[in-house]
């Protein structure tokens, strides 16, 4: 890949810090010489997980998401915790938002989903052999839990309902999956 698109910092300044987020407004020098502003949030990382059941059913949430002020049907994610890498992210959060865990687990594929203006990276993984455990939601975090079809995911995308930028990406790599226009992958994190 080349280097000649490779934007050179030249200053960074936190005009924001919040609890997990940050805000930055660096300035950059471009590739013709010139210099300009570059603000962007800085995010910890999430993983994303997609839980499947034996039947072939998906475990989906429904979530008010306030900074659109819309509920949203999404796959089950959260940000990482310091220190935590993105497997030990996912299996925490699969429990605490849905009260299931998963004896198996496949990675299926890394995304960047505001890549104009956060350095957030999600990886999304499917998980297999559910078992109900009981779940704690953070405080401040109220779901709804709801198994579908991949039928159902296919038909709402089609719709136009299902909005939520991983959960497309990853209904569009279950139904290759299931379908078996892709191999399943290996179910080999430990």
């Amino acid at each position: 890949m080349s280097d000649r698109l490779r934007e050179q910092q030249l200053s960074t300044e936190v005009v924001y810090q919040g609890g997990f987020l940050q805000i930055r407004k660096d300035r950059a020098r471009l590739p013709d010489g010139s210099e300009s502003l570059r603000e962007y949030v800085v995010h910890p990382g999430a993983a994303a997980m997609v839980p499947l059941f034996d039947d072939g059913r998906v475990l989906v949430e429904r979530q008010f998401r306030y900074a659109v002020g819309q509920t949203f049907v999404e796959i089950p994610a959260g940000k990482c915790d310091p220190g935590e890498s993105m497997i030990q992210t996912a299996r925490r959060e699969l429990v605490e938002e849905t009260g299931y865990s998963a004896a198996r687990w496949a990675f299926l594929t890394r995304i960047h989903p505001a890549i104009g203006f956060a350095t957030e990276v999600m990886d999304i993984f499917l998980c297999r052999e559910l078992t109900q455990v009981g779940h704690a939601p953070d405080h401040d975090e109220f779901l709804e839990l709801e198994c579908v079809t991949v039928g159902w995911l296919i038909d709402e995308l089609k719709a136009g309902r299902l909005t939520d930028v991983k959960t497309q990406i990853a209904v569009h790599w279950l139904d290759r999956i299931v379908s078996g226009h892709w191999p399943w992958p290996a179910f080999d994190i430990v």
